[in-house]
């Protein structure tokens, strides 16, 4: 642990933005089919409709929807750039605050983050405060190639 600087002030978030950032890239490979055809986003977005609160059914039809070819090729590379950049340590606070509001953007559009269940949902508080302390620390995590 002593080689992550767990001994100083960021060396949790270190190892934080190390576990966020092999998530959001395994969450990216996952997603690499997206690349060259939307429709399993399509899908995932239409399945959401089913019961979704009016906020979201707008914002599913009237952006999400509409959107899903630019969003499907988007947010696999913003992933994937996200990942590798927490991994290497570069500019963690600016993309942990840019992942924090793409995964937001998706526990919107699922209309998960509007239920008890999302604080017991694995992809939800976990992930959301991960992120937000990575973006709102104003620690240098050591073996960072910047802040």
């Amino acid at each position: 642990m002593a080689i992550l600087g767990a001994g100083t002030p960021g060396g949790a978030l270190r190892v934080l933005s190390l576990m966020m950032g092999v998530f959001l890239l395994c969450m990216g490979l996952d997603k690499f089919g997206w690349l060259t055809d939307s429709a399993p986003l399509v899908r995932t977005l239409q399945g959401w409709r089913g019961d979704a609160q009016p906020f979201v059914l707008w914002y599913l039809d009237v952006i999400a929807i509409p959107g899903a070819p630019v969003f499907a090729r988007v947010v696999t590379l913003a992933e994937l750039a996200a990942g590798a950049a927490l991994i290497v340590g570069a500019r963690v606070r600016l993309i942990a605050m840019l992942a924090l509001l793409m995964v937001l953007n998706f526990h919107v559009a699922s209309d998960v983050i509007f239920h008890y269940d999302y604080l017991t949902n694995g992809y939800g508080l976990p992930v959301v405060g991960g992120l937000a302390a990575l973006a709102l620390s104003g620690t240098r995590l050591p073996f960072s190639v910047s802040r």
